[in-house]
């Protein structure tokens, strides 16, 4: 069975979420320091033309008989003029008192000489910019100080930063879409090796424990390399635990079997009633011990290989009626029967050893329970899936226990007096799960167990 990772989140997703969020950030930046720099441009056109408006009226004023004139020139206000007929204020001054204009302009301090001083302020609630130059004028016997400020709204300012604005969102949404899609083949890039890496040790055989060898990232080296050390510590441990498994076999069933001969020997010259019966007590002892032995070991190698399953193609008719040849002296010495039927051939891919084994206890159990002078059925079908089903006429199974008699160790309460384990129906179990199959108890209508194998 797979054994589901401990995912936590997407790799993929946290880096793709990484560099579209720092595209995000990069466009939501561009936009901000472009429309700043525009406004900036923008506003320093507009301070261009002021200063020269200014410039221009300051150039036509003159002093006469100790009165300023001011001869306004077309241009100085016509240079001002936009599309969204911003208005214009403005405001002249001779030594502090208004000469002309709007007495409610905003005054910039001013320094006899300096350039042109340039700043925002309100004018009938509307937002302007203000420039203003100051100007001595000398006269035959007079000197006076003359001030000019010329205003205009923002009104086409605003709307020519409202296209640029736009203008750049329009890029900055291109630019984040283009960092989407390069955002995206870059993760896909960066993955790549490592989904390959994945399937490449998805589709190696269960037993194919051989390193990596295939080029990985600089980065995946110590992954690869703790995985190919892995492989081989696991590899050596399997091949450590089949050996043992195969060793514990031969020395537990050998023994056994040599001290039951000797038992059965001994039997056989022994007269006095009382020592006959302990000896068979012996004899039936180091059965339980040998089958107890036996179940245990096949259990521990069926749990060794039903996760690294040795399928071949397999005829379970094939394999049924080999067992049924060897299993025929056993039960002829009970006069039991046993009837095979089937499909011409059920071809299944499955481990041999294992659906010996499987086959075999399930097979063993009917001839412990059936009576003398019985029969068992086996029946090979390949409708509606591959199966084994196994049918006796003994006692069947206890039907509160039905649903727990495939658990280790468990027997029924009519297992009394018979040998065994209660091991034989949770290996048979466990290597229909083992092949994805099931195995299903229930009781005969006729009287009897019967036993479905499915493959």
């Amino acid at each position: 069975m797979r054994e589901a990772a401990n995912v936590s989140g997407s790799l993929r997703a946290r880096l793709a979420l990484t560099l579209i969020g720092g595209a995000a950030g990069l466009a939501v930046l561009l936009f901000l320091v472009v429309r700043s720099y525009a406004a900036q441009i923008a506003q320093q056109g507009q301070d261009r033309i002021l200063e020269a408006s200014v410039t221009s009226i300051l150039d036509a004023a003159v002093l006469r008989d100790g009165l300023v004139e001011v001869d306004f020139p077309y241009a100085a206000f016509s240079i001002l003029s936009t599309d969204q007929d911003d208005r214009v204020f403005y405001a002249i001054h001779q030594d502090g008192t208004l000469l002309s204009g709007y007495d409610t302009l905003p005054q910039a301090e001013q320094t006899i000489g300096a350039d042109v001083v340039h700043v925002s302020g309100d004018m009938r609630g509307s937002d302007v910019r203000i420039a203003s130059a100051s100007r001595t004028l000398v006269g035959a016997d007079a000197r006076t100080l003359v001030t000019v400020a010329v205003a205009q709204t923002q009104e086409a300012l605003q709307v020519t930063l409202n296209r640029i604005s736009l203008n750049v969102a329009y890029f900055g949404a291109g630019f984040f879409v283009l960092s989407v899609l390069v955002a995206s083949w870059a993760t896909s890039t960066t993955i790549r090796p490592l989904e390959r890496l994945t399937n490449s040790i998805t589709r190696r055989g269960p037993k194919d424990l051989t390193p990596v060898a295939q080029p990985v990232p600089l980065e995946m080296g110590p992954l690869v390399s703790s995985l190919n050390n892995f492989m081989a510590r696991l590899s050596a441990s399997l091949s450590q635990s089949e050996d043992f498994i195969a060793e514990a076999a031969h020395r537990v069933r050998t023994p056994l079997a040599t001290v039951r001969s000797h038992a059965e020997t001994t039997l056989q010259r022994v007269e006095r009633e009382e020592n006959r019966q302990a000896l068979r007590s012996m004899v039936r002892a180091i059965d339980e011990s040998s089958r107890a032995a036996g179940q245990l070991l096949d259990h521990a190698m069926i749990t060794f290989r039903a996760d690294h399953l040795e399928r071949e193609s397999l005829d379970l008719v094939a394999l049924v009626q080999d067992l049924v040849i060897r299993l025929t002296p056993i039960a002829e010495m009970k006069d039991i029967a046993l009837t095979v039927e089937s499909d011409p051939e059920v071809m299944v891919a499955a481990d041999s050893i294992l659906l010996q084994n499987a086959l075999r206890n399930l097979v063993d159990n009917a001839l412990k329970y059936s009576p003398v002078e019985s029969e068992i059925i086996i029946e090979v079908k390949s409708a509606p899936q591959p199966h084994v089903q196994v049918m006796d006429e003994g006692p069947g199974f206890p039907p509160d226990q039905i649903d727990r008699l495939a658990t280790r160790f468990l027997r029924g309460d009519n297992a009394t007096g018979t040998i065994g384990s209660g091991l034989g129906l949770t290996i048979a179990q466990d290597v229909a799960e083992a092949h994805g199959g099931d195995l299903q108890l229930d009781n005969r209508s006729e009287g009897g167990a019967c036993v479905t194998f499915t493959v």
